[in-house]
């Protein structure tokens, strides 16, 4: 990497949320807001390669156990399946009209079948009912959009976001949403009147912070919860390219697409920007999530063997549905163990660079908080750490999973989902696209949130939203494995999702035009 010193190792995560530094506090009243979330796709509750299950989203997930989810605003996405094309409703169709198993005879229909499928989506969001977006005026308490990274959080509003939604067409070859994030963009940025147009997710927050009439309260806002920067490097693993961000475009809304990872000095320098508005916001409490390591994220599946013992990486990764006896680097998408190394090493020093800004925060008074979401997913990552010991550092210790997970036969992982007949065989802390988490994956973030909201003083309350919660203050995992549908009852033909998929891929390039949308 140019601009920066190999690491001699991994960060060590921060699991101290106030980064050492001890704030005084004395709070007045209660703010309006108890909760608000600026975001990506992690934080939207982005699942199987869409947009959909929003009520399941780990703010949602949050606001339930707060006692106060039938106030939480967040947007909905109804109709096919969401945004942009939903991986798991595709396996279903699939399995509704061929069985569990897809054989080679069955193929072309298949095949017929799923660009049907496609067109379908595509029309509905693109010309059918999906294209009008509801006319809102309350600002959304999860103001997350998938696919953003720091710059569209400063730069993209709904005004913004209706320039650059072209005129559909109806492509018979790359059958996906064109502009899928901006039409979902709409669905989360207030649209009325004309003038909230001009929000941005941080200045949509900002609003909310103003509002504090009645209140008794000095800060509109509760709990700010900030989880962005994962774009800033996904790419590299959904595109399988590092192509590393140039002085000039990064931080330009156009220019920036060419780009697959952010030097750190170019993620500082967006950071900065993203956290002077932040500081301004009048939220009591803030919690800055890490950035994870992205290359844990089964949908890059490291290739036959680490290239040492004790080594975190594999030669190569490349997609989970590529076997390694089948696996030919000169043909088949994928980068090197240097490159997801030097990916890592930009991620840890974005960690760094959030880690500074709470500590400096907080010596300002600021009662800002870290949640070590990079070390959570190292702590839950099997072919890294968990199934390799020699290549645990000293620090890593196994993540506990809450006692209903550990109870399910078998215990979730970070394994890309697999299953036999109607029964899950493996993963389930991952959906089928193999970046997002499932809604217990989801619940383990939001559990992770509540700790730190704990630790910050925040009060939770039953449903009934007058009772108070004693500690400890526990997220309802039975809840959220009844709704979990890729946990409790898959799709049948799980066991063959990998040959699907990776057919699905091969047939309809369906992968790059699904995470082209991010």
């Amino acid at each position: 990497m140019a601009d920066s010193v190999r690491r001699q190792g991994p960060r060590v995560p921060e699991f101290d949320p106030k980064v050492g530094v001890d704030v005084s506090t004395r709070w007045a009243g209660d703010p309006r807001h108890r909760l608000v979330a600026i975001g990506d796709s992690l934080t939207q509750g982005f699942q199987s390669a869409a947009v959909f299950n929003t009520s399941l989203s780990y703010p949602a997930i949050v606001a339930y156990e707060l006692g106060c989810f039938p106030q939480f605003r967040f947007p909905r996405y109804g109709g096919f399946g969401g945004l942009p094309f939903n991986l798991e409703l595709f396996l279903r169709d699939l399995e509704s009209r061929y069985g569990r198993n897809l054989d080679w005879w069955e193929a072309p229909l298949a095949l017929f079948r799923a660009r049907n499928v496609m067109d379908r989506v595509e029309d509905y969001w693109e010309r059918g009912a999906g294209r009008t977006v509801p006319s809102t005026t309350a600002i959304m308490h999860n103001l997350a959009v998938f696919g953003w990274d720091l710059r569209d959080a400063l730069s993209k509003s709904a005004d913004e976001c209706r320039k650059r939604i072209d005129t559909p067409k109806d492509d018979l070859v790359n059958q996906v949403v064109q502009n899928a994030g901006e039409r979902a963009a709409l669905r989360v940025l207030p649209t009325q009147p004309q003038a909230a147009g001009a929000l941005t997710q941080l200045s949509a927050a900002a609003e909310l912070g103003k509002d504090i009439d009645g209140t008794g309260a000095k800060h509109g806002i509760e709990t700010l919860v900030v989880f962005l920067g994962a774009n800033n490097a996904l790419r590299a693993v959904t595109d399988l390219r590092v192509v590393w961000s140039e002085d000039s475009g990064f931080d330009d809304l156009d220019a920036k697409r060419r780009f697959t990872v952010w030097r750190p000095k170019h993620f500082r320098s967006e950071l900065r920007k993203v956290a002077a508005e932040v500081f301004d916001i009048k939220a009591r409490h803030v919690i800055w999530c890490t950035v994870p390591h992205v290359t844990i994220a089964p949908m890059a599946r490291g290739v036959a063997v680490k290239v040492q013992p004790g080594s975190r990486y594999f030669p190569y990764y490349t997609r989970p549905w590529i076997k390694d006896r089948d696996f030919d680097a000169g043909k088949d998408p994928s980068i090197t163990a240097e490159q997801a190394q030097q990916v890592d090493d930009a991620i840890d020093e974005y960690n760094d660079a959030i880690t500074e800004m709470v500590r400096a925060a907080r010596t300002k008074g600021k009662d800002w908080y870290l949640l070590e979401t990079c070390g959570l997913l190292d702590r839950l990552a099997s072919r890294r750490y968990a199934e390799d010991p020699l290549a645990r550092p000293s620090w890593w210790q196994p993540y506990p999973l809450p006692s209903s997970l550990q109870a399910l036969s078998p215990p979730p992982n970070s394994h890309f989902l697999a299953g036999e007949g109607e029964r899950r065989t493996d993963g389930g802390l991952f959906s089928l696209d193999g970046v997002h988490p499932t809604t217990v994956g989801y619940g383990i973030l939001a559990q992770e949130v509540i700790n730190v909201m704990r630790l910050a003083g925040v009060r939770f309350f039953r449903p009934d939203a007058s009772t108070l919660r004693q500690d400890p203050v526990l997220v309802d995992f039975d809840r959220l494995i009844r709704h979990d549908t890729l946990v409790n009852r898959p799709p049948g033909n799980l066991g063959s999702a990998l040959g699907a998929l990776g057919w699905a891929d091969e047939a309809l390039d369906l992968f790059r035009r699904v995470f082209s949308a991010l």
